[in-house]
């Protein structure tokens, strides 16, 4: 995946934190590291350092599909993103890529955010949150396109 990154604007690097071998496939831990303008009302209780997080995933070979979680290190409680991307053979030369999945953000009750702020900090904060996780689940398999594209003359 760090090879990726260049071709992914909102994403500063990706550490590879654990990866485990298995017969049918491997089990992933990567941490991403996200780049991005923190809105003005939200900046009291979200730092550049929770711009992170944590993606579990596990490659299943036989199914060309992975199961992956992701985890923000702020409102760990409060957002709840997993899913499932599947490869598809679409024809001799060509794969179709599914991703499904469910991202979940509730507020409600965050501790830290005083209850006369809630009605105004949440709908920033759930905006930004958002705007950070949206755009990469749907930028990987573009920018995986693009890097396997440009690095096409080298694997031949």
């Amino acid at each position: 995946m760090s090879a990726v990154v260049p071709y992914m604007p909102n994403i500063e690097v990706i550490h590879n934190l654990k990866r485990v071998e298995r017969p049918d496939g491997h089990t992933l831990h990567n941490e991403w590291v996200g780049k991005g303008e923190i809105p003005r009302v939200a900046r009291g209780i979200v730092s550049r350092d929770m711009l992170k997080w944590d993606d579990h995933a596990e490659w299943d070979s036989a199914s060309w599909s992975c199961r992956w979680e992701i985890k923000l290190r702020v409102f760990t409680e409060n957002v709840k993103c997993k899913g499932t991307t599947s490869f598809i053979e679409d024809s001799a030369h060509a794969t179709r890529v599914s991703l499904n999945g469910t991202l979940d953000i509730n507020l409600r009750n965050v501790p830290g955010i005083p209850r006369l702020l809630a009605g105004t900090l949440a709908p920033a904060v759930e905006k930004f949150i958002i705007a950070l996780i949206t755009p990469n689940l749907e930028q990987v398999n573009a920018s995986l396109t693009r890097y396997l594209d440009a690095s096409e003359p080298a694997r031949r």
